[in-house]
């Protein structure tokens, strides 16, 4: 497990209304909130990660903005790599730059890709990081592998500092990918289907998770990386804040497959009060590492119940 770090929190959002979406981020922003992330799919209606997180950036003055995590396969890495550049350049270094394998099947259905098996997508992954962090390092980049030839490409924008990697998934080869890259680790369920589905919400569970942050203990020492400095990230599926959680718990149990007290403890869930979840992700941070916490932005009332009752209390717990 990494030395212990400060709680910080983000709110992961798809769309917002066009009307009024730069006061709903400078709200999000106000609530002290540290991130606002955005997904990287096609199959369904959302807004385009490079464009939204760019927007966001540009109507607030703090907080960090990012994604959730772009698929390798949808841009090439000399193409994002300078996307990438700009951003952090443009927002006075506050991008974070999310990037993981790709698992939805049915965006490569829909854009008429090739759906390849999970292990060339994770080598194609790590390909594409060595890409990337040369154009963002090196005055020209050269790279030759199974997916990708680079020929002396030129380096992006001049940086005052280099955009934090942060890798997420839930097998062994990605998560080895991320101890080897990454800054920030998201230690998230396998989707083995290319969906979600009640078998990935079991491999959320506990004893999964302590599984996988042990694969990318293993990945970080054998590269040669300090375990201590990597910050681990929860994307938190379920929050509901109630105080009485045990009908929630047995509900979401009942969907998976699982235990009401499987999903006490799963760190894809956080349900009880105020006070509860404050003691919940207290011992998580304790027992498992997670100090980065992003829950799902749909329902802004609960955004701004949960920044003012555990937010504030654990960020401010920070300063102590």
């Amino acid at each position: 497990m990494p030395t212990r770090k400060p709680f910080r929190f983000g709110v992961q959002l798809s769309t917002l209304p066009p009307n009024d979406w730069a006061e709903r981020v400078r709200q999000i922003e106000r609530w002290g909130y540290d991130s606002i992330l955005w997904p990287d799919h096609f199959f369904f209606p959302e807004w385009d990660p490079v464009v939204a997180l760019s927007a966001v950036a540009a109507v607030t003055t703090r907080i960090k903005t990012g994604t959730l995590v772009y698929g390798v396969d949808y841009r090439h890495p000399v193409v994002l790599a300078r996307a990438a550049a700009t951003a952090h350049a443009l927002s006075g270094g506050r991008l974070e730059f999310g990037i993981g394998a790709g698992w939805t099947e049915a965006d490569y259905v829909e854009a008429g890709m090739r759906y390849d098996a999970a292990g060339a997508r994770v080598e194609r992954l790590e390909e594409a990081l060595h890409v990337i962090k040369g154009i963002w390092t090196n005055e020209r980049t050269s790279f030759t592998g199974k997916s990708y030839q680079v020929n002396g490409a030129q380096r992006a924008v001049e940086l005052p500092s280099l955009p934090r990697i942060l890798i997420g998934g839930g097998g062994k080869k990605v998560l080895g990918v991320a101890g080897r890259h990454a800054d920030i680790v998201g230690i998230n369920p396998k989707v083995a289907e290319g969906k979600i589905t009640a078998n990935a919400a079991r491999d959320g569970m506990l004893e999964r998770t302590r599984e996988k942050i042990r694969w990318v203990e293993e990945a970080a020492s054998a590269a040669g990386r300090s375990f201590d400095a990597l910050e681990l990230n929860a994307l938190v599926f379920g929050t509901v804040i109630t105080d009485d959680a045990k009908p929630t718990r047995e509900f979401l149990g009942k969907q998976a497959g699982m235990s009401a007290e499987d999903v006490a403890a799963s760190p894809l869930y956080l349900v009880g009060s105020a006070r509860e979840i404050q003691d919940t992700l207290q011992r998580r941070r304790e027992e498992l590492g997670f100090s980065y916490v992003v829950i799902q932005g749909r329902d802004f009332a609960l955004l701004e119940k949960f920044a003012a009752e555990v937010v504030a209390p654990l960020t401010q717990a920070n300063a102590r």
